[in-house]
């Protein structure tokens, strides 16, 4: 089986343990974490092989990020070593009515200051059959907006699927350009893309021109703007509280609206990745059951599933998420 590969920065990731707050924490616990590389992995460990392509410092803490992917099946062959430091995110946990927090500190990291002609896009994509990044990664720095255009045009010249969560930023977007001035060229390559109402109008200027249908509304502006555009997918979130949530996934493939059942979850773990593990199960679903319905169902149970586990990417196996997607929600002990 070919190949999926991703394109994005990897950040070192410091929670507070047991939900306890910035203030009164004395100690991080260590993870790593980053949309695209979440989608790679979570790949990896469902058995479609994976390879994830970002920059690392080269020191202890670039190998010890690498060391952490490679132990779950992801390659990180295409790694680029390079730049002072590794980016780092501080999370604490909410419950409840506290909403959890993130506190970004990346400014100057080694993938913000790449080269684009440190990567070899036609090498990296044999063996290829789908390109995935994000909205993030051309947000960081001018320098990773050319490379992440580069991989995205030479993919889609190759015949790849490519697709794109394309999440705005609005902290990010500090290197000059305009979110509207970038992804439009970015997404004329993508097949499929994430993206919401609210996406929509930051990054392309699209609003709904009927309130009654108005997700469908700006689908169908979105295929029309972008020929190559398939398939638009968006997940409805109901937040009940920090800790309980619900979740229905979408996505619109040019004809007709496609929506699953809704998942309860009532006791989240950690929500952040949750995107990026239905992501990884849509794509999971193309490839192996190579039908949409099917894919945005697996897709939502894992994401439900990445809600109960901890750290930035999804542990979960094809087995769990199909127990989930056929409705059993039931977390009842196996043996």
């Amino acid at each position: 089986m070919k190949k999926v590969v991703t394109f994005g920065e990897i950040m070192m990731r410091l929670s507070t343990p047991n939900h306890a707050r910035f203030q009164q924490s004395t100690s991080f616990d260590i993870n790593f974490g980053g949309g695209e590389a979440n989608v790679s992995s979570s790949l990896a460990i469902m058995g479609i092989p994976a390879s994830h392509v970002t920059r690392f410092p080269d020191n202890d803490l670039g190998t010890a990020a690498i060391n952490t992917y490679r132990k779950y099946g992801l390659s990180m062959q295409d790694v680029v070593r390079g730049g002072e430091r590794l980016g780092i995110y501080y999370v604490e946990q909410g419950a409840a009515m506290r909403p959890s927090k993130v506190i970004y500190d990346r400014a100057n990291s080694s993938f913000a200051s790449l080269k684009p002609s440190e990567f070899n896009w036609e090498q990296i994509f044999e063996d290829a059959q789908w390109f995935h990044f994000t909205g993030i990664t051309p947000a960081i720095s001018a320098s990773a907006a050319q490379a992440c255009l580069e991989a995205a045009q030479t993919a889609s010249r190759l015949g790849l699927k490519v697709s794109a969560d394309v999440g705005y930023r609005s902290n990010l977007w500090k290197w000059g350009k305009k979110p509207s001035e970038i992804m439009p060229e970015l997404i004329e390559n993508c097949d499929m893309i994430i993206c919401s109402k609210g996406d929509a109008e930051d990054m392309f200027g699209i609003v709904p021109n009927d309130e009654k249908r108005s997700f469908k509304s700006v689908c169908q502006q979105l295929t029309d703007c972008f020929p190559k555009l398939k398939k638009v997918l968006s997940t409805k979130r109901g937040q009940i509280s920090a800790s309980h949530n619900t979740l229905v996934g979408k996505c619109w493939n040019g004809f007709e609206m496609l929506e699953t059942k809704q998942i309860n979850i009532p006791d989240i773990v950690d929500r952040i990745g949750g995107g990026d593990a239905f992501m990884a199960g849509f794509i999971y679903g193309e490839i192996i059951y190579q039908n949409t319905q099917k894919a945005i169902e697996f897709g939502v149970a894992a994401s439900a599933l990445k809600h109960t586990i901890e750290g930035d990417f999804n542990l979960s196996s094809v087995k769990e998420i199909e127990v989930v997607m056929n409705g059993d929600v039931s977390g009842k002990l196996r043996r």
